[in-house]
């Protein structure tokens, strides 16, 4: 299965995520299949860029996001 998660990077108590599609089985920060965007909590007002395009692609294509990116993806739409 087809995941559009977010994968942790940055420094220690400085997160910043980078919004990918992956599958499943694969873990949190390994091999990824594309990258849709990227998400900066910490910034202000929160920072979210991503490529809107892409990411309705591929949920058309079967790839199921987690409740996290549904949020971020409803954010960025509105």
């Amino acid at each position: 299965m087809v995941k559009i998660r977010l994968r942790r990077m940055g420094a220690k108590k400085a997160p910043y995520y980078r919004i990918i599609v992956a599958d499943s089985r694969s873990p949190r920060d390994g091999r990824f299949i594309e990258e849709l965007g990227v998400y900066d909590p910490t910034a202000d007002g929160e920072k979210i860029k991503v490529d809107m395009e892409r990411a309705k692609y591929w949920i058309a294509n079967g790839a199921q996001p987690t409740d996290t990116v549904r949020g971020l993806l409803k954010k960025v739409e509105a």
